[in-house]
C-alpha cells in the first residue's frame, strides 16, 4: 500500500480507503463487516470514512465497537454531517455541528476525530456561521482537519476567502471513469488552494468492474440486487448501452494482468491531486483485491483507449451531475 499527503494537512492516507456507506451498519451483516475492517488494516488501509447519516448513526455505532481496541494514531477516522437526523437535525448550523460532532464522537467511541466534513453545502445557513464553528470544533481539539463533500468551485472559492477560519484541507466528489465532472473546477480550485481529493464512487457503484452484464440479472447478493444498497443505480448505470460499453474495457484489463476494479481505481489515482479512493466492501476478498489498485500506474496508451471507449457515454453521464 502506498500513502498520499492529503492536501495541506499532515495527514498520510492510503491510496486506497474503506468507506462505510451502504454496508456497515446497514447491508453487510456485522461479523462480515468486522472481517473486512481487519482485512483493511491487514492490506495497509490507515484510512477509514463514515457518516453519521450512514444507517442514522449505526454505521458509526459499529466503527466505534469495531476500532475500540486499536491505537487511535494508527489509523485516520473521518465523518460528516448535513443530513437529517431527526425531522428537526439536520444542515451546518452552528448548533447542529457542535451537537452532532459530539454525538459522532460517542458513537465512534473516540476523543477526535481526524477529519470533519460537510457532507453538503448548506443553503439555508450562512457559511460564516458555518465556517466559525467548524472552526471552534477543531481548536476545540474534536477534530484535527475539516472538508466537505460534493461543493462546487464558488461555493469552495466563498470559504476559502473567509478571513481568521480553519481552513478546507480535503474535498470529498464522486469520481470516476465515468462521472469526471470535477475535473473542470473542483480539482482546480482545490489544488490551488491546498484541498485534496478523497472519491467516492469511483468504481460506479460497482458497474466498473464489469460484474453487471449487459441483458441478465445482477446476482443475487450483488449490491445491485440489495434494496437496501441500490438506491444509486440510475437508469444510465443500469442501461444495456452502459454496461455494454464497459465490458469493452475488460480486455484491456486482462492485457495488463489486472482486474477491471483495479483499472479503475487505478484510473483515479493517476490524478495527483487525489489522495485517496473510497471503496466499499461486502466481502474481505474484495478489499484484498482493490488493495492491489495501489501503485498501478497506466501509461498514456492505456488511458487514450479507455477514454476512446468510453467516449460515447461521457456526455450523457456529465449531463445528469
Amino acid at each position: 500500500m502506498k500513502y498520499r499527503q492529503l492536501g495541506s494537512s499532515d495527514l498520510k492516507v492510503s491510496e486506497i480507503s474503506l468507506g462505510s456507506w451502504l454496508t456497515f451498519g446497514l447491508g453487510v451483516d456485522d461479523t462480515t463487516a468486522r472481517a473486512c475492517l481487519d482485512r483493511a488494516f491487514d492490506e495497509g488501509i490507515n484510512f477509514i470514512d463514515t457518516a453519521n447519516i450512514y444507517g442514522k448513526g449505526a454505521a458509526e455505532t459499529f466503527l466505534g465497537s469495531a476500532l475500540a481496541g486499536r491505537n487511535r494514531s494508527s489509523f485516520t477516522l473521518a465523518t460528516k454531517l448535513y443530513f437529517p437526523m431527526t425531522e428537526t437535525d439536520r444542515g451546518l448550523s452552528a448548533s447542529q455541528i457542535h451537537k452532532q460532532i459530539d454525538a459522532s464522537l460517542r458513537r465512534l467511541r473516540t476523543e477526535y476525530v481526524d477529519l470533519y466534513q460537510c457532507h453538503r453545502y448548506d443553503q439555508d445557513t450562512p457559511l460564516e456561521e458555518t465556517m466559525e464553528a467548524l472552526t471552534e470544533v477543531v481548536r476545540q481539539g474534536k477534530t484535527r482537519y475539516i472538508g466537505f463533500s460534493e461543493w462546487t468551485a464558488p461555493q469552495i472559492q466563498a470559504a476559502i476567502a473567509i478571513d481568521g477560519v480553519e481552513q478546507f484541507v480535503s474535498s470529498q466528489p464522486q469520481y470516476s471513469m465515468l462521472w469526471r465532472l470535477p475535473e473542470a473546477e473542483v480539482i482546480p480550485v482545490c489544488a490551488a488552494n491546498g484541498i485534496g481529493q478523497i472519491v467516492w464512487s469511483p468504481l460506479a457503484q460497482g458497474v466498473l468492474t464489469g460484474k453487471y452484464l449487459p441483458g441478465k440479472r445482477p446476482a443475487a447478493d450483488s449490491r445491485a440486487a440489495i434494496p437496501a444498497m441500490n438506491g444509486f443505480f440510475g437508469d444510465d448505470l443500469r442501461s444495456n448501452r452502459t454496461l455494454e460499453t464497459v465490458q469493452a474495457l475488460k480486455p484491456m484489463a486482462d492485457g495488463l494482468g489486472i482486474t477491471m476494479a483495479q483499472m479503475s481505481l487505478a484510473w483515479v489515482l493517476r490524478q495527483a491531486d487525489v489522495a485517496s479512493a473510497i471503496i466499499g466492501a461486502s466481502r474481505p476478498q474484495q478489499v484484498s483485491d482493490n488493495a492491489v489498485a495501489s501503485g498501478i500506474e497506466l501509461d498514456d496508451s492505456v488511458l487514450g483507449e479507455i477514454d476512446r471507449i468510453l467516449a460515447p457515454l461521457l456526455d450523457n453521464f456529465e449531463g445528469t451531475q
